[in-house]
């Protein structure tokens, strides 16, 4: 499929669709592509990903696979 049938398809489909949460979501995807302007991160955005990669350094890290069950531990509990 090129890459005019493949955006036309997706008009054509995004034309269709009613949930606003999710279209918004689409947008965000959309605008990123489409704007100019170099994204700049907050001060406490530069941090969390400094903490987060010195958690990786040192290897504390949790599995996908275990916050999947605490999330379902959580969500039994409600």
């Amino acid at each position: 499929m090129s890459t005019v049938e493949l955006r036309e398809k997706i008009i054509n489909q995004l034309a269709n669709i009613n949930d606003a949460s999710f279209l918004r979501a689409i947008k965000i995807l959309v605008d990123s592509k489409v704007e100019k302007e170099v994204y700049k991160l907050s001060d406490y955005q530069k941090e969390r990903i400094r903490s987060g990669r010195e958690q990786l350094k040192k290897e504390q890290t949790i599995s996908h696979e275990d916050v999947q069950k605490e999330i379902d531990q959580w969500l039994e509990s409600k």
